[in-house]
């Protein structure tokens, strides 16, 4: 049952990997699921690293839906801009991840320019959501990497003992 976990942890560690760049797929809260599944194999985490992850998978998810749409507005997009940002983004998430940012950036001009803005306008705020995007990712990324460092470290550490 053990063996089972651990590699139910181990796919789920990719899965979270891959979710952090696809925006239907709960990157980090999958490798937190993952470190529950080796918890309750093996039991090799203190509770209070536990809580620690708990909490940084909470702000994580909590940041990954406010900072682009934050960066977005402080480089001017419109509500419109926002909303063309998000449905270009989700149709180019179809077409590899480079869709998925190609999408993103011609859904919030085209929102803009509908807003009546000019393309300046609409490219600066294009750019914003653009920015707050990449970000999320790579913090996404960095957080997923970590807790997957941590459960593949444990799954070594249990079957090399």
């Amino acid at each position: 049952m053990d063996t089972f976990l651990i590699i139910s942890a181990l796919v789920l560690c990719i899965l979270g990997i891959m979710g952090c760049v696809a925006p239907a797929v709960p990157g980090p809260p999958l490798n937190f699921i993952a470190m529950l599944l080796m918890q309750w194999a093996i039991e090799p985490f203190r509770l209070r690293t536990l809580i620690i992850w708990t909490i940084v998978t909470i702000v994580v998810v909590v940041v990954d839906y406010l900072i682009p749409i934050w960066t977005a507005h402080k480089f001017g997009a419109t509500k419109q801009g926002i909303r063309g940002a998000i449905i270009g983004m989700l149709a180019g998430m179809f077409f590899t991840p480079i869709g998925m940012i190609a999408g993103l950036i011609i859904g919030s001009i085209i929102g803009d320019l509908m807003a009546r803005r000019t393309l300046a306008q609409a490219s600066r705020a294009a750019a914003g959501s653009l920015f707050g995007t990449l970000f999320t990712i790579g913090l996404k990324l960095v957080v997923a990497g970590w807790m997957t460092f941590l459960v593949v470290y444990r799954a070594g550490q249990h079957f090399l003992n």
